[in-house]
């Protein structure tokens, strides 16, 4: 049976062209912490994993990203290490159901410091990381400056919020702070913790009301996740809850938002070595 690194390994040497595609970046952020936004990413991974899909999740909360103590894995190394010497295939860790997560935290802030031949080592490293269908960013929660430069690095953005009115108001200055800087044009929107479907809806029509007056990008809702002791059972015991708890209310929320992921086009045309160029750039 063959081990985790020769995996990997395996993984990121896959060289065949008909197989071969740029991975869709998508940025899952919010606009304060503590709505659900890394559940969200981890769980909705895994579910389109499940599915066929090869997923990628880079934790890209600086200094706070804690996708892996979700996942349940424990990785060594982060992004930055490639710069060191290391491999891509020792940075990547796998987690269940073979999802892939890279870990970025508080490394992420040397993105300023590298010099013009670390980059190139660096972009060149991540070549491999085309292979994959979807990379799901996991930023911090907030207006900041790394958070505002991943979405616009981004092909497609999702803002999680909850139905609680602190959560929709610092949802809106997030997407009010993209229109100004003209970053995003359209934004996609989950409500986490809704009592039932129909609070999910009217959270969402109320919010998109909002944000039609006021500003101009474009609001979809992509669904809800309804309220759950299973999702905080999955969190103690760390086990997403697709997994543990695959027939809970959350867990089916998260498969209907899969179905309209997999209904629409993964096409892109970025991949991870596009994304880390508009890194470098925004941050030079």
């Amino acid at each position: 049976m063959l081990d985790q690194a020769e995996r990997l390994r395996r993984l990121v040497n896959e060289e065949n062209n008909e197989n071969y595609r740029k991975a869709k970046i998508i940025t899952v952020t919010s606009g304060k912490g503590g709505v659900g936004k890394s559940n969200f990413v981890v769980n909705l991974g895994i579910t389109l994993q499940k599915k066929g899909k090869r997923v990628l999740i880079f934790d890209a909360d600086i200094g706070m990203g804690n996708d892996d103590v979700l996942m349940g894995v424990y990785p060594r190394y982060n992004v930055f290490d490639l710069i060191k010497g290391r491999n891509i295939e020792d940075i990547l860790v796998e987690g269940p159901e073979g999802i892939m997560l890279l870990p970025g935290g508080s490394a992420l802030n040397q993105v300023e410091d590298l010099q013009s031949n670390e980059r190139d080592i660096f972009l060149k490293k991540l070549e491999s990381l085309d292979g994959f269908d979807y990379i799901l960013m996991d930023t911090g929660a907030g207006i900041s400056r790394s958070v505002l430069a991943f979405i616009a690095c981004s092909e497609e953005l999702i803002i999680i919020t909850t139905p609680e009115p602190t959560s929709l108001t610092d949802a809106y200055s997030l997407i009010k702070a993209t229109d100004h800087f003209n970053i995003k044009d359209r934004a996609k929107v989950v409500v986490n913790r809704a009592f039932t479907k129909e609070e999910g809806q009217e959270t969402f029509r109320k919010f998109e009301r909002a944000i039609n007056r006021f500003l101009s990008v474009k609001v979809e809702y992509l669904g809800c996740i309804l309220d759950d002791r299973k999702l905080v059972q999955g969190v103690r015991e760390q086990v997403p809850f697709v997994l543990s708890y695959p027939n809970s209310d959350a867990s089916r929320s998260i498969e209907e938002i899969s179905k309209k992921f997999l209904g629409e086009s993964s096409d892109s045309k970025l991949g991870a070595q596009g994304l880390f160029k508009k890194l470098f750039n925004i941050f030079s």
